[in-house]
């Protein structure tokens, strides 16, 4: 059984927005990588629709740096599950779209042998944190204040004080602060 990993860019004072990040090459490195320990990518409607078609459009067309078309095509071939009630279809072979809870769903998945399932999107991951389905956080902490943006943990709030265990950080010469948390046993 794999672990479900979930990994977030972040400000410094606690905000989430794509739009915020240092799109780098030891970034893409770094999530590649990750990338490579997962078979299956989660995720909602709003972070789907944010990577798909972009990301397997890179992956095809090969039109970006070396780390770049890289993270593209790991990314591409992975299977995905995008959480929706209101999306109608999807695109490629390797997604498919799942109506019920959550929490449900993972804890099926979970049963499954294999490797990680990454979690990706602010509401996905509150739900799953809600109940304690989530094993590794990678909080990637970029140098910005932006004060404002969605915030982690935001709608759905952990039901108890949730301890981690720092397992591992990595410095980018961007400034960028890859934080990796193990939840605590």
């Amino acid at each position: 059984m794999g672990k479900v990993v979930f990994a977030i860019n972040i400000t410094a004072d606690g905000h989430c927005n794509h739009t915020d990040m240092i799109p780098d090459e030891q970034l893409y490195e770094y999530y590649t990588k990750l990338l490579r320990n997962a078979n299956l990518l989660i995720f909602g409607r709003n972070t789907y629709q944010l990577m798909v078609p972009y990301w397997p459009d890179i992956a095809k067309k090969q039109s970006d740096t070396k780390a770049t078309n890289e993270f593209a095509r790991v990314f591409d071939s992975l299977d995905k599950v995008v959480f929706s009630t209101t999306l109608k279809h999807v695109e490629g072979n390797n997604t498919r779209i799942v109506r019920a809870s959550v929490a449900d769903e993972v804890l099926t998945l979970k049963q499954h042998p294999g490797t990680d399932i990454c979690v990706g999107g602010l509401s996905i991951a509150s739900q799953l944190s809600e109940r304690g389905l989530i094993d590794e956080y990678h909080f990637v902490v970029h140098p910005f204040l932006v004060g404002k943006g969605p915030r982690l943990f935001e709608t759905v709030k952990p039901r108890d004080r949730l301890q981690l265990d720092l397992i591992g950080s990595k410095a980018f010469q961007s400034g960028v602060v890859a934080l990796h948390y193990r939840k605590h046993t």
